[in-house]
């Protein structure tokens, strides 16, 4: 109950406050955000780290695949070791979409 009271409390401050500052205020902190995400510095630093974390992400699934295939398909059903076989076939052929719709681009 103390934590609904405080969501609650916290929420009717945030709606005092907000309309108080009024829809000026709120026009010029939106047009703040948008001259920061345009800002290519901020852009180019966003795609490089979506770049790493793509390369992450790519080097945790080939261990991750590699690992349960070797130390545990014997463990698993033919079915499942056989899909993590096909992924990592499919992933070393360079195939730059993954099941989760994500490019390397």
């Amino acid at each position: 109950m103390r934590y609904r009271l405080t969501f609650v409390a916290g929420l009717a401050l945030g709606y005092v406050l907000g309309t108080r500052a009024g829809r000026e205020r709120y026009e010029q902190l939106k047009k703040s955000a948008q001259r920061i995400a345009q800002n290519p510095a901020v852009r180019n630093t966003a795609e490089t780290a979506a770049q790493q974390g793509r390369q992450y992400a790519g080097r945790a699934f080939h261990t991750v695949s590699h690992t349960i295939s070797h130390t545990v398909g014997d463990r698993v059903p033919e079915t499942v070791a056989q899909r993590v076989r096909s992924l990592r076939e499919r992933n070393v052929d360079g195939t730059p979409e993954d099941d989760w719709g994500t490019s390397n681009t």
